[in-house]
């Protein structure tokens, strides 16, 4: 059986507990495209240590509709 779900490495632009979503962006670059995910729709664990970087695990196809893949 195969899983529509994948892991990214992402930099964490905004994420507020009270937040339906969070901000992130494929690089730490100021212009780099941000995008807003659902937290209904994803897992995010932060890298140890660091509150700005995180692996999201997120459906493969949101991550093509939101340009990350």
């Amino acid at each position: 059986m195969r899983s529509d779900l994948i892991d990214l490495t992402l930099f964490v632009c905004r994420d507020e507990p009270s937040d339906k979503a969070i901000l992130v962006a494929e690089d730490d670059d100021k212009d780099a495209k941000k995008v807003w995910l659902a937290r209904s729709q994803i897992e995010i664990e932060y890298e140890k240590g660091r509150s700005d970087v995180a692996v999201v695990t997120l459906p493969e196809w949101l991550a093509l509709e939101k340009g990350l893949i």
